[in-house]
C-alpha cells in the first residue's frame, strides 16, 4: 500500500479531519446502529416511501427483462489518496458479478434472471463532486438504489433522500445516515432521521470497546495519542471520555502535526507501563508510532485500531514494527473477513463465499473488512430486490428496508435495524466483533485472528456518551 501512504503524505493537512469524521461516526455505531443479538431488538414501525419529487410520480421501475440498475458512489480519488475508500465499492461489485454469473436476480440453473448493472461514480472526495455523482446516478441513470456508498463528503445526501432513492449499506463517514430518511447505513440507526443529525444535533457512542478490554484482558490503563490539530484532538477527547467512563487511568499523548516526536511518546509509554494504546492518527502516523514503540521496547496488551484499518495490508503498512504489528487489535460490527471457521457454520460459509468472490472478480483488491461490508451491502440490496417479485421499484426496495426484522447478511453483520427513537437511550446492550493480527497465522502469511468468541455473544450493556459530529 505504498501509494496510499505517499498520497496521504501529500495531503497530510486533510488526514486528521478525515480520521475524525470516520472514527466519530464509527464511535456512534453502538447507539445509532445495532450491535445486538436478534432477541434484544425492539421492533420499530416502517414509513411509507415517497414518490419522486421531480415529477410527483412513483419512483422509476426497471422493466421486466432489463438489467436492474444500481449506483455506487466512492471517493476513489480523494485528498487521502487512492484505495482509501474503494473497499466497499469493490466488495459490492464482486458480489454483483458473482450474482450475474449465477443467473442474475431471481435466476438459477436453467432459469435466467435479471442482471444487476452497477454504475459507479468517483466523487473525488469533494462535496461538489458528490452532488454531481448524485445528479448523474439519480436523475440521469435513474438507478433503483445506491449501494455501499463510501463518500468523504456526502453533500448529495439530502437530494438522495428527497428523491426517495434508498441508499443501502453505506459507510457512516459523516452524519448523513443518522440525519435523513431513506438512507440505510451499514450499522443501522436509532435516530429520528428528521433532517437533523441524531437527537438535537448530537450523536451517541457506547463504551463497549473499552469494556471488552477491561473484562477480557484486565486492562486498567490507556494512552490516547493525537496530533496538536483540532480534529485529531477532538476525537482523542471523545476516546478519553469513554475510557474514563469505564474506570481507566488515562494519559493523553500529543505530538506536533508537522514534526511528530513519537520517540518521546514511546518512552513515556514504556515508563508508565500502559496497557492499551488508542490514537487519533492517520495510517502513516500509526506506522511511525508503532516503529517508535518497537525501538523503545514498549509492550502493550493492545494497540487498538478501527475497522478501516482491518485489512490485509498490515504487513506492509507496519513492516518496520513487527512487535507492535502483532499487538494490533481491531473492533467492528461485522464478521472477521479472515475467519472461515466460526461457531455459526452458515456464517463461515458466507465468509468463504466472499473470499472466493473477491479472488475471482476483484483479484487486485486487497481483502479487508470494508470490502466484506460492501459485499454485505450488495447482498442486502439483492434480498430487497428479490422481495419485489420482479417489479423492482424504489418504493418496493424501501419497504423491505423499513421492515421490522433486523438484517444480518446471513451472519456477516451483527443484526441491523432502523428505529426512530424520540429520545436517545441512556445505555444499550451492544455486541462487537474483535480480531487481532498474528504474523504466524495463516501458514505464516499472517492474518486477523478472531478474539472474544463469536461476535453475536460478545456483548455488554454500556452507557452512551453524546458528542457533536
Amino acid at each position: 500500500m505504498r501509494r496510499r501512504r505517499r498520497a496521504a503524505d501529500r495531503a497530510a493537512p486533510a488526514a486528521p479531519a478525515l480520521l475524525l469524521a470516520l472514527l466519530m461516526a464509527l464511535a456512534s455505531v453502538a447507539a445509532c446502529g445495532s450491535r445486538l443479538p436478534e432477541r434484544d431488538f425492539t421492533r420499530g414501525t416502517g414509513a411509507p416511501a415517497p414518490t419522486d419529487p421531480a415529477s410527483g410520480a412513483p419512483a422509476p421501475t426497471a422493466a421486466r427483462g432489463e438489467p436492474v440498475k444500481v449506483g455506487i458512489i466512492a471517493s476513489a480519488t480523494s485528498p487521502v489518496g487512492a484505495a482509501a475508500f474503494t473497499g466497499p465499492r469493490d466488495g459490492a461489485r464482486a458480489y454483483f458479478a458473482r450474482l450475474n454469473a449465477a443467473g442474475g436476480l431471481a435466476g438459477g440453473p436453467g432459469r435466467p434472471g435479471r442482471p444487476i448493472q452497477a454504475v459507479t461514480c468517483d466523487d473525488g472526495g469533494s462535496g461538489v463532486g458528490n452532488n454531481d455523482c448524485v445528479r448523474r446516478l439519480v436523475e440521469q441513470e435513474k438507478v433503483v438504489a445506491l449501494v455501499a456508498t463510501t463518500a468523504l463528503d456526502y453533500a448529495g445526501a439530502p437530494r438522495v433522500s428527497a428523491a426517495g432513492v434508498p441508499d443501502i449499506g453505506g459507510q457512516p463517514i459523516g452524519a448523513a445516515y443518522d440525519t435523513y430518511p431513506g438512507l440505510y447505513g451499514i450499522y443501522g440507526s436509532l435516530a429520528p432521521r428528521d433532517g437533523e443529525p441524531g437527537w438535537g444535533g448530537r450523536l451517541y457512542g457506547g463504551t463497549e470497546v473499552y469494556r471488552y478490554f477491561k473484562r477480557a484482558h484486565g486492562a486498567r490503563s490507556a494512552a490516547v495519542v493525537s496530533y496538536n490539530q483540532a480534529a485529531s484532538a477532538s476525537y482523542a477527547r471523545l476516546v478519553t471520555r469513554g475510557l474514563q467512563a469505564e474506570g481507566y487511568d488515562v494519559v493523553g499523548e500529543q505530538v506536533d502535526f508537522a514534526l511528530p516526536n513519537f520517540r518521546a511518546v514511546a518512552a513515556d509509554l514504556r515508563a508508565r507501563g500502559t496497557d492499551l494504546v488508542f490514537d487519533a492518527l492517520d495510517t502513516h502516523g500509526n506506522a511511525q508510532l508503532c516503529a517508535a514503540m518497537d525501538a523503545a521496547g514498549v509492550k502493550v496488551t493492545a494497540k487498538v485500531t478501527n475497522v478501516q484499518n482491518w485489512n490485509a495490508s498490515v504487513r506492509e503498512d507496519y513492516k518496520g514494527a513487527p512487535g507492535c504489528r502483532n499487538a494490533l487489535w481491531a473492533t467492528g460490527s461485522s464478521r472477521n473477513y479472515d475467519s472461515t471457521e466460526a461457531a455459526d457454520g452458515a456464517a463461515a460459509r458466507e465468509v468463504r463465499a466472499f473470499r472466493a468472490g473477491m479472488q475471482r472478480y476483484a483479484r487486485q483488491t486487497p481483502l479487508s473488512q470494508w470490502a466484506l461490508e460492501g459485499w454485505a451491502a450488495a447482498m442486502w440490496f439483492t434480498d430487497a430486490a428479490t422481495s419485489c417479485s420482479g417489479d423492482v421499484t424504489r418504493d418496493c426496495v424501501r419497504r423491505f428496508m423499513e421492515r421490522r426484522t433486523p438484517y444480518t447478511a446471513r451472519g456477516l453483520l451483527l443484526p441491523v435495524s432502523y428505529e426512530r427513537l424520540a429520545e436517545p437511550p441512556a445505555s444499550r446492550r451492544t455486541c462487537l466483533s474483535v480480531a487481532r493480527w498474528r504474523d504466524g497465522a495463516g501458514g505464516g502469511a499472517g492474518r486477523w485472528v478472531t478474539e472474544g468468541g463469536d461476535m453475536i455473544h460478545n456483548c455488554f450493556t454500556v452507557p452512551l456518551l453524546a458528542y457533536r459530529p
